[in-house]
């Protein structure tokens, strides 16, 4: 399947969720946190840490780590606290 992060296409394996998607592409952040702007992407990857959030088809705080994506998603990097829209 094929989702396009930050407008950038991506080849997705059935099954793989978006962190391993991204990290399997090389990319290792994809946020940066509300404080500082610092980056950050997958810490414990089970979904606890919460470091890893996107946005998913302008839902915001969507966890990389436990998202399998479908056909067409479009995510985004999230920067900071994000509303949805």
């Amino acid at each position: 399947m094929r989702i396009t992060v930050d407008g950038e296409p991506f080849d997705v394996p059935e099954g793989r969720t978006i962190a391993a998607a991204l990290i399997a592409a090389g990319r290792v952040s994809w946020r940066t946190t509300r404080a500082g702007g610092r980056p950050r992407g997958v810490f414990c990857g089970i979904g606890v840490c919460f470091d890893c959030l996107v946005v998913v088809n302008g839902v915001p705080d969507v966890r990389a780590c436990q998202r399998v994506p479908a056909d067409g998603d479009v995510v985004r990097s999230q920067r900071g606290a994000e509303l949805p829209g």
